[in-house]
């Protein structure tokens, strides 16, 4: 048994009680999405001392806890189904390959050889749920080294604009992978989870629009 979101516990195996197998969607979702948190909280901290305004460092300080929480959960249930938190030579988002998430065609998204493990998009531009894996990023949505490396020197409002264009890109992709979950995996409590991570995270989308407009700025295109 294991923690469950809003408190109490759920059994971590599919409807006929059932763990899942290391390729199934319920654990490529956890092994992946544990990934894409780790980025969003590293991220969160680093904006937090590179600002003093309050309203973003209150956001990054929910996102961090929440994400790191959500994490924790994701890597126990993987523990619980004695499965490995990493495959080596399976592509990140392999196991999007059964389905699209929210509509969208998931194929070309996987990492392709001779990239380090950095998705390459297809010839449709590869478009998720909203976000594209750009080159050099692992997951939809993830930032590159080279951004947070910017990010680490900017400080106030540079700092922010640019910590939430990262989180935003960060969200549509985060948003894409747990719709992907919610539709795909089998484990009731894990299509919870999944289901809630996207409707918090689509509320901090447009919480973090208005936060830019309020700098001047905007989502990247």
């Amino acid at each position: 048994m294991i923690a469950a979101v809003g408190g109490g516990t759920a059994d971590a195996a599919d409807g006929a009680g059932r763990a899942p197998g290391v390729s199934s969607p319920d654990a490529g979702f956890a092994r992946d999405m544990a990934v894409h948190h780790q980025q969003a909280v590293e991220m969160s901290f680093i904006v937090r001392d590179r600002t003093g305004d309050e309203a973003v460092r209150s956001l990054a300080y929910d996102i961090a806890n929440t994400q790191a929480n959500q994490r924790g959960m994701l890597l126990g249930w993987l523990d619980l189904w004695g499965l490995p938190k990493v495959t080596p030579g399976e592509p990140p988002m392999s196991w999007m390959t059964a389905g699209a998430a929210d509509g969208h065609d998931m194929a070309g998204m996987h990492a392709a050889p001779g990239t380090d493990g950095a998705a390459t998009p297809g010839a449709e531009g590869a478009a998720q749920g909203g976000a594209v894996t750009k080159p050099g990023a692992l997951m939809p949505g993830m930032a590159t080294k080279e951004e947070l490396a910017r990010l680490d020197t900017l400080r106030d409002r540079d700092a922010e604009v640019l910590y939430l264009q990262l989180m935003t890109d960060h969200h549509k992709g985060g948003v894409a992978m747990a719709l992907g979950c919610a539709r795909l995996c089998r484990t009731p409590a894990e299509q919870k989870l999944a289901q809630g991570m996207a409707e918090a995270q689509r509320s901090e989308l447009s919480l973090m629009a208005d936060m830019l407009g309020k700098r001047g700025a905007a989502p990247r295109p």
